[in-house]
């Protein structure tokens, strides 16, 4: 992976002072490429173009950027990877191009220059984000892969237009630094995450999956969809395909194979992470099928129960052959990171598993350079809890008169969480959920909701923002498009739908990427091949979900590699036991970030509502574990960037 940055201005100034002002954006970013770094720029046109380069494919000089192409009229920045470059190489061949060297970058230029971007990018099989000038046309174009998995954001900022892989050029070197976009801090507290395509500086955004933005000297940005996961279901409904279930399962196994396998190509040390849940396992046991030597897994554990999936993934790694490498955390090395959290993570982020994940991610990059993930499964095979719940809860639901549903809520809280979960030990503790009290009162809240406000009580960590956080006005998209719910196959597959434009992109692969990019390490996602993807959105949900289990056309395909008795149990999240740290030894922590001047120094947070929580959380009376993370991720962004 690599980091790239720059700007269109119409300010003028000399080359070396554009140069200097574009290679110190790039170095905010050297984290993302240690290898190389590169500026290229106009000074007449006003344009200026930055790289941070991981070397992965090429690593020859040949493959060093910013890049020319050999028609000399573009020029481009760019992070990721394209993995049917050789493909692509020998019709830009056969078309007359002559490539200097074996990067997919170059093959990506040409591309560009032979075919146009648009028809280039629609061609590429491969996570990227990107920037091309045209010294002919006067444009810049950003592009971004179909399902965002590398990040990009732009914006004018202080009467220039401004692009990067992160937020940290803005943050380290703008000579004006925009405002916190309060709007967005409303997102956040919902969510744990800003939604795209909000950032949380006001006048910067992200750049939707699947899009291309244009910015000419003489005119404002334009953006043009080459793909969108719409256009995936509208053709997946008009050309169904009749094929009978082991007719599925072979056609699925053959993709996968081919999309882990194009990923499996690097000039560096390769591995992956390894959880022993379906996606990982499916991903490792693909990757061994077609290596000759032992794959290089690596996985986590936690010794708190609950938490600690390590025996699972060793047990799968070793009917696998794989070579495995372990480490089991100790609450000491949480602690190390969180501090760290608001540097890796430039604008707020709360999605606790961040911890792990980064630990996972260190600890991986001691040994290799690249390692495949099993992100995706869950929002393309329907793996979450909540498609299965919230389903079987809104066709129940729907066969209870109103009233009767009104009175049940209203029985639910006239007593406490805390009373709930007291009552609760009358069942026996192998039924017994935990937090049973603060589970009912969510069921309490589902049952008079309609099927869009369930999916976003089930997603929000604080259901109603405008409490907590005292301006702005949070912006509506995907989750409150209910007219979208009767174009998809029930409840199930319209969040399928909802968190694959939002929590996938936001949350997930934002996650990763930064958390990767933290240490250096190149992340790849085969079960997000655009391939992947449209062939998932073309199963019926019987496919997905059949007799209450999830994913059950992967879990079909696993099997032939690993026996079901290593895979089926109940799914577990990639979580760390926050509720008890917050109660415990991050309580000192908490506390200074929490306190009233800290929270009210500037009047954009509830600070009598956040203390309340505080309080309740501490008396073990309500479990704000969640929502109390969001806010402390806030603020302590804060304290670090504002």
């Amino acid at each position: 992976m690599c980091g790239i940055t720059g700007l269109l201005t119409k300010r003028g100034g000399t080359r070396d002072a554009l140069s200097a002002r574009v290679r110190a954006y790039a170095d905010t970013l050297q984290h993302r490429g240690p290898d190389s770094h590169g500026v290229w720029v106009d000074a007449q046109a006003g344009v200026g173009l930055g790289h941070r380069r991981l070397a992965i494919v090429d690593l020859s000089p040949a493959g060093h950027q910013p890049m020319v192409s050999s028609c000399q009229r573009l020029v481009m920045s760019y992070n990721g990877e394209i993995y049917n470059a050789d493909e692509l190489r020998t019709n830009l061949e056969y078309a007359g191009r002559t490539l200097r060297g074996t990067s997919d970058s170059e093959v990506l230029l040409e591309a560009c220059a032979q075919w146009g971007i648009a028809r280039a990018v629609s061609q590429c099989i491969g996570m990227f984000a990107f920037a091309i000038w045209d010294q002919h046309q006067r444009a810049l174009t950003l592009g971004r892969d179909r399902l965002g998995i590398k990040p990009i954001y732009y914006g004018d900022i202080d009467g220039e237009f401004w692009f990067g892989s992160e937020l940290k050029p803005i943050l380290q070197q703008a000579r004006v630094r925009p405002r916190i976009n309060a709007d967005a801090v409303q997102g956040f507290m919902r969510h744990g995450y800003v939604p795209a395509p909000l950032s949380i500086l006001e006048g910067v955004y992200k750049l939707p999956g699947g899009a291309l933005l244009r910015v000419a000297l003489d005119g404002g940005p334009e953006v043009e969809q080459f793909w969108s996961l719409d256009s995936v279901i509208e053709r997946a409904r008009a050309q169904p395909r009749d094929w009978s279930d082991a007719e599925r399962v072979a056609a699925l196994k053959d993709l996968l194979l081919d999309a882990v396998g194009k990923r499996m190509v690097a000039d560096v040390p390769l591995g992956a992470f390894l959880s022993g849940g379906i996606d990982s396992s499916t991903v490792v046991a693909l990757m061994q099928a077609q290596s000759a030597q032992p794959v290089r897994t690596f996985s986590i554990g936690f010794s708190e129960q609950g938490y600690d999936e390590a025996a699972h993934a060793a047990a799968v790694a070793q009917h696998l052959g794989t070579e495995h490498t372990e480490l089991y955390v100790e609450p000491a090395h949480a602690f190390d990171v969180i501090p760290r959290l608001p540097e890796m993570y430039d604008e707020p982020f709360a999605d606790s598993s961040q911890v792990p994940t980064f630990l996972v991610c260190e600890l991986t990059r001691q040994h290799v350079t690249v390692s495949l993930s099993g992100d995706g499964g869950d929002e393309l095979f329907a793996g979450y809890n909540r498609y299965t719940f919230g389903d079987m809860l809104l066709t129940r639901i729907g066969c209870v008169p109103g009233s009767l549903r009104n009175l049940a809520a209203w029985g639910v809280h006239r007593l406490s969480p805390g009373t709930w979960d007291a009552l609760s030990r009358i069942l026996p503790a192998r039924v017994r959920p935990g937090g049973f009290g603060d589970k009912l009162y969510k069921v309490a809240d589902f049952v008079t909701a309609s099927p869009d406000a369930v999916y976003r009580q089930l997603v929000s960590l604080w259901d109603d923002p405008s409490r907590v956080v005292l301006a702005g006005q949070e912006s509506r998209g995907v989750l409150w498009q209910q007219d979208r719910l009767s174009q998809l196959d029930g409840a199930a597959e319209w969040m399928q739908y909802a968190d694959t434009l939002t929590y996938l992109p936001d949350d997930i692969l934002h996650k990763v990427d930064r958390a990767s990019m933290a240490v250096s390490l190149e992340a790849r996602v085969p079960l997000l091949d655009h391939r992947v993807v449209e062939m998932a959105w073309g199963l019926p949900m019987r496919c997905k979900i059949r007799d209450g289990q999830s994913k059950w056309l992967l879990r079909q395909v696993l099997y032939e590699y690993v026996p079901s008795a290593l895979i089926d149990r109940p799914k577990m999240g990639f979580g760390v036991p926050l509720e008890h740290w917050l109660r415990g030894p991050l309580r000192d922590w908490a506390e200074s970030l929490l306190e009233p001047f800290a929270l009210g120094v500037d009047g954009l947070l509830n600070v009598d509502l956040i203390r309340e929580r505080w309080r309740e959380h501490l008396s073990a009376r309500r479990n704000w574990h969640y929502p109390l993370w969001n806010v402390l991720m806030l603020q302590a962004w804060r304290q670090r960037w504002n």
